[in-house]
């Protein structure tokens, strides 16, 4: 593995990060207290090809490999990670599409995601249903060439924002087997039957839209389904590789936020005469917090190489980096905080809403308990 970026990707890096300070930076105060989607620097976003990074040339994306849709992951949660989400969740649902969709489907929802004409999303999580995928209640029936689907989903990404999703429901409820009778199917959120309520009062990441989403004898033609009837369940566990991942990216990116701010804090503000980081105290701090923040981007850089390089190590690696960049992100935004003394309490600085932010890492895409499950189930060769 070569741990030299090319000069192609440290452009990347460097272009992300001044869209960034430019774009989002001015005004992520603000859409975080409003709890309000961005979509005016999601226009902007879109004109620098932000919003399809991960999505192929051909279907008007940038076509980026995993590792440099991290760095863009990376440097864009380094500055706000609530409109950072908003931006690089556009494309939720879309590896589902680009693996297993037919051409028409690739054309129809790709391209006007990529474009920045449209939102899509993926809903899984339910009411009653969390890390236990395999418990998905929302249906899905035949009814001659239509799917009839009824059911809600919960905590859904863009869910009052999206145009369409991809939505894993039961289509086969006599299936045997734990994971079988599961299929992915798209929903268009202009469709007679759905309805979503959007969830504000988030501890974190206020920017980025979630809701619930109901479905209510919800007809969709039948070729809106992706992939192979049945194997919806399967189909997904391919990808929360990949989308675990980029989780620990963000983590990286959230710690590395965090690292910055502290370390302009200490140099600026002084007590007893000296900047703070003049006294030890603080500088244990600052040299723990950046350690481990390179340990963490590493490991996630690794864990995005293994996407590229299809490794035979990269749902260990996955879930590795997803747990540890997590916890380095919750635990460099409390030192940040803690560094900034009561500067760091109100919203005068970043701090506080990178340590909100932060949290969000170790929950979605599998919660860190489940992350060292399946570390613990791969080491053991258990299986599912």
């Amino acid at each position: 593995m070569d741990y030299q970026l090319s000069d192609e990707q440290k452009q990347i890096k460097e272009e992300v990060r001044r869209f960034a300070e430019n774009e989002i930076a001015p005004v992520a105060q603000e859409y975080d207290v409003d709890e309000k989607f961005p979509h005016e620097v999601l226009e902007t976003a879109a004109e620098m090809g932000l919003t399809g990074a991960n999505i192929p040339m051909e279907y008007g994306g940038a076509g980026y490999n995993a590792l440099e849709t991290a760095l863009i992951v990376e440097e864009m949660f380094a500055v706000d990670p609530g409109i950072a989400l908003s931006i690089t969740a556009t494309t939720f649902g879309s590896d589902a599409i680009m693996e297993y969709g037919t051409e028409e489907q690739k054309e129809q929802y790709l391209e006007p995601v990529a474009s920045g004409e449209a939102i899509m999303g993926a809903a899984i999580s339910e009411p009653d249903t969390g890390s236990d995928v395999s418990s998905v209640s929302t249906t899905a029936e035949k009814d001659g060439d239509e799917w009839v689907l009824n059911g809600n989903k919960m905590w859904i990404t863009n869910g009052s924002v999206g145009d369409f999703f991809v939505v894993m429901c039961k289509t086969d409820p006599e299936a045997e087997g734990r994971y079988n009778g599961f299929s992915q199917i798209v929903v268009e959120s202009d469709r007679d039957g759905f309805k979503s309520e959007k969830i504000t009062g988030k501890l974190g990441i206020r920017a980025s839209d979630t809701a619930e989403l109901i479905f209510d004898d919800l007809r969709v033609p039948e070729e809106n389904l992706v992939g192979t009837r049945g194997m919806g369940f399967l189909q997904l566990m391919n990808f929360f590789d990949v989308t675990r991942t980029m989780v620990a990216a963000q983590g990286v990116g959230i710690a590395k936020g965090a690292c910055d701010r502290a370390l302009d804090y200490a140099k600026e503000r002084e007590q007893f005469g000296r900047p703070i980081g003049d006294f030890q105290a603080i500088q244990h701090k600052l040299a723990d917090i950046h350690t481990r923040t390179e340990a963490a981007r590493q490991l996630t850089y690794k864990s995005a190489w293994s996407v590229d390089n299809s490794d035979d190590q990269l749902t260990t690696l996955a879930s590795m980096a997803k747990e540890y960049a997590s916890r380095v992100a919750v635990d460099a935004a409390n030192e940040c905080v803690q560094i900034h003394g009561g500067a760091g309490y109100v919203n005068d600085f970043d701090a506080e809403r990178l340590y909100r932010d932060a949290k969000i890492t170790q929950i979605y895409e599998g919660t860190s308990e489940i992350q060292k499950n399946i570390i613990a189930r791969e080491l053991l060769g258990k299986g599912f």
